[in-house]
């Protein structure tokens, strides 16, 4: 038996693969779940201050996901780094770049935090912020680029933990840090009991305290249980970062893309009528939840593949990438078939308006019934990361969305209007991922013939 069979714990070289994926999946739901959670709570008590405190908190949205960009593309370098060394059975190797990896996280957002803590009035008024939303801005930002930092080791460190195969510890710990933040969150910024009132601030000093704990479950995890960091050497510090770079980089850039094509979607959309923006901001409320459990099942793949290229199981790996798309399928299908009936009560339960009414019911109807070919292109793209084709991984990327989603929303908008773009946006990822399944199937043809060259 391998090293790396015998370390094998987590079941990821040796498990059933359905059973492995879902070992995998369900706690990276319950995960997603919390952090969007997270984000609505913060987002709920915000509202309770009036529009002037909900806008300008909207307003550092575009700059704290650039930042969290940041440390998703780390964390994805973290992931299929260390999968790999794991399944090849080098664990000190795994702890010693995860180590360099966390390290290289921290000192990237730390210097963008220098940098944007110094530039907070010229970048938002650069945004459009109007000078009466500018301090309230300020004294929310100053406090966030202060506690950013102690966000990256839980999101890079969870990355980490889920390489080798448990993901249910970080779930753990974003469920915990959700629950801190809801606590905390009307105390400090309504000032209840002994705590003083403060505001949009006390929003973020809740994150940064919630941000905290999960630091400290995260080190403890890694360091206690999985043994996964190590005394950084100065000597091989440059290497492992450049390894974590190569995949991290295009990752972070691929993460940028989607509120790009969001915006620019959006824009499209305005052209249409206000009526058609509310739907749509409706819709992807909506969609976050649908879509979820393929969001998780992505992530999910890409340690799974990742441990198995390691050790040279490239069969199983290319098994689990087709096992999950043809999941994809079948279950975002089911998803589909349950939606029909729920389109038009869930269209009134989230506006009065007719208008909006009708078009968040068309959307329902049509783009939803494209959600699993999405996921095959999504899956492809992680499994792409996993291999260490991160180049490959971002092209696919802006191929869903810039060469097949915005094309073809614009062309359905000149046909019939708003009803036409989201006709385009479903055969959009009907393309995308029929021309994921190709690719992968081709991948995999070129990847048994000769497996050393390619991977």
């Amino acid at each position: 038996m391998s090293i790396a069979r015998k370390a094998d714990k987590h079941g990821l070289l040796s498990a059933p693969i359905p059973l492995a994926l879902r070992r995998l999946t369900v706690p990276m739901v319950f995960g997603m779940v919390a952090i969007l959670m997270f984000n609505l709570v913060d987002t709920f008590f915000i509202s309770l201050l009036g529009t002037e405190a909900l806008a300008a908190v909207s307003f550092t949205f575009p700059v704290t996901f650039a930042l969290n960009c940041i440390t998703m593309g780390v964390s994805v370098g973290i992931s299929t780094s260390i999968g790999r060394l794991l399944g090849s059975g080098n664990n000190q190797d795994a702890a010693r770049l995860a180590t360099h990896g966390l390290l290289l996280a921290v000192v990237l957002v730390i210097t963008a935090s220098i940098l944007g803590l110094n530039t907070i009035e010229p970048l938002f008024s650069l945004l459009g912020a109007t000078p009466e939303l500018l301090p309230v801005i300020k004294q929310y930002m100053q406090i966030w680029y202060l506690a950013i930092p102690l966000l990256v080791i839980p999101m890079a460190g969870n990355s980490a933990i889920r390489a080798t195969g448990d993901a249910k510890s970080p779930a753990q710990i974003m469920m915990l840090a959700g629950f801190i933040n809801g606590v905390l969150d009307p105390l400090l910024i309504f000032g209840l009991g002994p705590f003083p009132e403060l505001g949009v601030q006390g929003a973020a000093i809740a994150s940064g305290i919630s941000w905290a704990f999960a630091l400290i479950n995260s080190l403890y995890i890694l360091i206690r249980r999985e043994k996964l960091l190590a005394r950084p050497q100065l000597t091989l510090i440059n290497k492992d970062c450049r390894q974590i770079l190569q995949v991290g980089t295009p990752a972070g850039l691929s993460s940028a893309l989607n509120p790009l094509s969001g915006a620019l979607l959006m824009w499209l959309l305005a052209t249409q009528g206000t009526a058609s923006v509310a739907a749509y901001g409706a819709a992807m409320r909506i969609e976050s939840i649908l879509v979820i459990v393929m969001m998780a099942l992505g992530s999910a793949l890409m340690p799974f593949m990742a441990q198995n290229l390691g050790a040279n199981q490239n069969h199983r790996a290319f098994q689990a990438l087709f096992t999950s798309m043809r999941f994809a399928i079948i279950f975002q299908l089911l998803v589909f078939i349950m939606m029909v009936p729920l389109s038009w009560p869930l269209s009134s339960m989230f506006s009065q308006d007719t208008a909006v009414q009708q078009q968040l019911w068309h959307y329902l109807i049509v783009v939803p019934l494209s959600y699993g070919m999405q996921a095959v292109c999504m899956l492809l793209i992680s499994a792409l990361n996993a291999m260490h084709k991160p180049i490959h991984s971002l092209i696919w990327n802006l191929l869903r969305l810039f060469g097949f989603l915005l094309p073809a929303a614009w062309v359905g908008s000149q046909i019939d209007g708003t009803e036409g773009l989201f006709v385009g946006i479903a055969i959009a990822n009907m393309i995308s991922g029929i021309g994921a399944y190709l690719y992968a199937v081709k991948m995999r043809r070129d990847v048994y013939k000769n497996p050393v060259k390619t991977i």
